[in-house]
């Protein structure tokens, strides 16, 4: 019996969820925290990490350092993704990082992500014909799933927080903003040929910007336990109206709505835009939410290899 503390490093948030692992290949998890880091803030054109939101995620890692360091018998696997992938200033970033906590960070590909989206899905969740979305802070990740089995994938390089930083997408939504924002994602997924095989399909949903909307759901319809987002289901109805709340309100409206987040209010129309063309454009009936994603993929991973 051992215990595995997954650090990941998201574009907008920086995650760890600690499990313990039995011989039997069951996995408890034990801890699981966050904290807001938007490391790929301010990014811009060049790809460079900002010193702010390096610092921000320095502290944030300090923090979880603190918190695994406590458990005995712990392996610790430290992984990254959009933000760092792209960034102009990787080799410095992953340099600082090991000197600060002593910690070597993989850099997930695009693929990489999107194969343990993939897992972590398909291995808690029965569902035959699905699109999978992974909506993140610089990357969305794409998996066509059929008859229960992947084939295809890809990662596309925009999120929520660089779609609300290059459209103007923070509060009030200006409408040439938003139909700026939509030609662009219409015209980027067109070039994704194998999109049309996922028509009629449900969308299984990972990612901040999606687990918002699930919970705020849950709260407007008054679900006991609104973090259970697990196998949960949304009618693409109903996340046509909550996008259209979002856009209605201003930044500061949208942090009073119930079950969001207050520092990802200025991103969320940015983050559920993916979402809502590949509903216009799959003509899907309904969405369903994914607790399990890239950490219970690599979990999942982990614990082949260390059982062969």
């Amino acid at each position: 019996m051992r215990n595995l503390a997954i650090v990941d490093l998201g574009s907008n948030s920086a995650r760890m969820a600690v499990s313990r692992l039995y011989a039997n290949g069951h996995v408890e998890e034990l801890k699981r925290v966050k904290e807001d880091t938007r490391l790929s803030e301010g990014m811009g054109p060049e790809h460079t990490l900002q010193p702010a939101a390096i610092n921000r995620t320095i502290k944030a890692l300090i923090n979880f350092r603190r918190l695994y360091e406590r458990m005995p018998d712990t392996d610790v696997i430290g992984i990254t993704t959009a933000a760092v992938r792209m960034a102009s200033n990787q080799a410095a970033f992953l340099k600082q990082v090991k000197q600060a906590i002593g910690l070597d960070l993989r850099v997930l590909s695009g693929d990489d992500e999107a194969y343990y989206d993939y897992l972590g899905v398909a291995n808690s969740l029965v569902i035959k014909n699905c699109l999978i979305l992974d909506t993140g802070g610089a990357s969305c990740e794409l998996i066509l799933v059929k008859n229960g089995v992947k084939q295809h994938l890809i990662s596309v390089p925009f999120g929520a927080v660089t779609l609300s930083e290059q459209f103007g997408l923070n509060d009030l939504v200006p409408s040439v903003n938003l139909f700026r924002a939509q030609m662009f994602l219409r015209d980027r997924l067109a070039d994704i040929w194998w999109l049309s095989e996922a028509s009629h399909c449900p969308i299984v949903l990972l990612g901040g910007a999606n687990r918002t909307l699930a919970r705020i759901n849950r709260r407007r319809q008054k679900k006991l336990k609104v973090e259970d987002i697990h196998g949960y289901r949304l009618k693409t109805e109903t996340v046509y109206h909550t996008f259209l709340d979002f856009l209605a309100r201003s930044k500061r409206g949208r942090q009073d709505i119930s079950g969001m987040e207050y520092a990802r209010a200025d991103i969320i129309v940015g983050g559920m835009l993916p979402l809502v063309t590949l509903l216009q454009m799959l003509d899907s009936d309904r969405v369903i939410f994914s607790e399990s994603g890239v950490r219970e993929g690599i979990i999942s991973e982990y614990l082949q290899q260390t059982n062969d």
